[in-house]
């Protein structure tokens, strides 16, 4: 690569790719952000249905890559061409949650927006990858699939990497150690019964159930499944973006960087874990093609039955995206 070509902050080269990002709100804003700090690629596109929106913060955006030593190209826009050619694709789009809603308040709007979004941007980047932030996920998730005909490897939701996240940060407050040190993992749906793994989760190797005593874990397991909703409440008229919009850019710097992370994300199950025809968090290794596989492991008869709750949930948000795609 020349010396001319584009480098992070720590003068590492970056390797020529583009990311769009779809949905200029919050979370949209926050990936943005994210990836020029973390120069996941040469070209970040911005686009939002509302005129002015991403163009004003793609400039706004522009005007601080001195300071962050970002040197690529950054676009604002309302058109879909402009994403031509996308390598990843992050989804923002969509209603946001407000107090008193559920994740699956938002179904039927939200499928008709990631549904639009799908077709415009298959259009001009048919050999993307796409990354579902959208709400509720796992129902986002398999309506992208679906409506964009991609396999099962470049489609995938971002949800238990968020999930995660919260639960190592819960591990680290009550332990009063670094969340650096902390290895947690989320599986199943997005939502109230997604399942905190306790006996999986680990600091610096020690098993957290070896030092935190049993009711703290429990408490801290429904932190961590209400998490979202915590923050809701909080902010009133929007839901969380830091963290989802970081999560979302580590999923993609995967694919940009082909790391082969393992990330806990929605992926299309076919019998791993006993799941069929389901988007649903688990384990898995991501790379320049999307998901290369699912890692898969024994649950215990007791994480076999709080799975089978994320799910029944999932199959209702499915059955309800299948009528209204149909």
């Amino acid at each position: 690569m020349s010396d001319s070509a584009l480098r992070d902050g720590y003068g590492i080269p970056v390797i020529k790719r583009k990311l769009t990002i779809v949905g200029a709100g919050a979370v949209g804003t926050s990936a943005l952000h994210w990836a020029m700090q973390k120069a996941v690629a040469e070209e970040i596109v911005l686009i939002d249905v509302v005129k002015g929106l991403s163009e004003g913060k793609a400039l706004d955006a522009v005007q601080s890559s001195s300071l962050c030593r970002f040197s690529g190209q950054i676009t604002g826009t309302t058109d879909y061409e402009a994403t031509k050619g996308s390598h990843c694709v992050i989804i923002t789009a969509g209603l946001a949650r407000r107090p008193g809603m559920s994740r699956d308040d938002l179904l039927d709007k939200n499928i008709k927006i990631v549904s639009s979004v799908t077709e415009n941007i298959i259009r001009y980047s048919p050999e993307t990858v796409l990354i579902v932030v959208t709400n509720p996920i796992d129902a986002m998730v398999y309506t992208a699939f679906k409506v964009s005909g991609l396999p099962k490897s470049r489609v995938i939701g971002m949800a238990g990497a968020l999930d995660s996240a919260r639960y190592r940060c819960l591990i680290a407050r009550e332990l009063g150690v670094s969340p650096e040190d902390v290895s947690a993992l989320v599986m199943g749906i997005h939502g109230d019964n997604m399942l905190p793994l306790t006996r999986l989760a680990s600091v610096g190797g020690v098993p957290v159930e070896a030092i935190i005593p049993r009711e703290r874990l429990e408490e801290i397991v429904k932190k961590t499944q209400h998490g979202g909703a915590e923050i809701v409440g909080l902010l009133k008229t929007q839901s969380a973006f830091t963290t989802p919009g970081l999560c979302a850019v580590e999923m993609a710097e995967a694919v940009l960087r082909d790391k082969r992370r393992v990330l806990p994300c929605a992926a299309y199950l076919e019998g791993e874990f006993g799941v069929n025809g389901l988007f649903l968090g688990a384990p898995v290794v991501i790379g320049g093609a999307g998901i290369e596989r699912i890692i898969e492991f024994p649950l215990t008869d007791e994480e076999k039955d709080a799975l089978k709750l994320s799910v029944e949930a999932v199959e209702r948000q499915v059955e309800a995206v299948n009528r209204l795609l149909m």
